[in-house]
């Protein structure tokens, strides 16, 4: 499948706040020059055209560090842009269908809270999952929390990687050790950083520590 030379370990989750574009670009500009693995480019809100816009921009970026973009529910901007795959939730399009729509050799994420799910997700054609929230988060309006046991669970009953999501920090990265995770997804952490470049090096240091 296509994720098996895919460093998850890092995974960055944009989110633009108020920020101008400029200042949107120059936040993931530094957290690839600093050592984020993937970056997926999350907009609930905005229409088509400026989803397309935003997503060629940030390619731009993401292809001059060699970092994988993922486009967060639509398949139609991932292949407008030729970016590295797509990731969906629950209330995208079946897996199946995304994964004859992408092809074989793009990056299929999906986002899981549960072992049945999982399998079934794996099965249709899943390359990897997003599990969470592990912690609380105000990213999304409605989370529910996922017990660390139950990322544990995901993790020892499929095949593919597993990304812990939601309200992971610098300071409590640490907590998820053992758990056989393959990566750590990030949004505020690194977005609202004050420093962007030191907030992704001590992560990658805490990761390391970690997986």
């Amino acid at each position: 499948m296509a994720n098996k030379s895919i460093d998850y370990s890092l995974y960055l989750i944009t989110n633009r706040y108020d920020y101008s574009d400029e200042q949107f670009l120059k936040i993931v500009f530094e957290a690839c020059e600093s050592g984020v693995t993937v970056v997926q480019l999350r907009e609930k809100t905005v229409t088509t055209k400026r989803y397309f816009d935003l997503a060629v921009a940030i390619k731009k970026v993401t292809d001059k560090f060699n970092v994988p973009l993922i486009i967060d529910d639509r398949v139609d901007i991932c292949l407008a842009v030729n970016a590295a795959g797509v990731h969906i939730g629950d209330n995208e399009l079946p897996i199946k269908i995304v994964r004859q729509m992408i092809g074989k050799d793009k990056i299929l994420g999906v986002s899981v809270k549960d072992v049945q799910r999982a399998k079934e997700a794996e099965a249709q054609g899943a390359n990897y999952f997003g599990v969470g929230a592990i912690y609380p988060t105000k990213t999304k309006v409605i989370t529910k929390h996922t017990t660390i046991a139950t990322l544990q669970d995901i993790v020892n009953n499929v095949a593919i990687p597993v990304n812990a999501i939601g309200g992971i920090k610098e300071n409590n990265i640490l907590s998820l050790k053992n758990t056989g995770i393959s990566g750590i997804c990030m949004v505020s952490e690194m977005m609202q950083a004050k420093n962007v470049s030191m907030k992704v090096t001590n992560c990658l240091k805490s990761v390391e520590q970690l997986l």
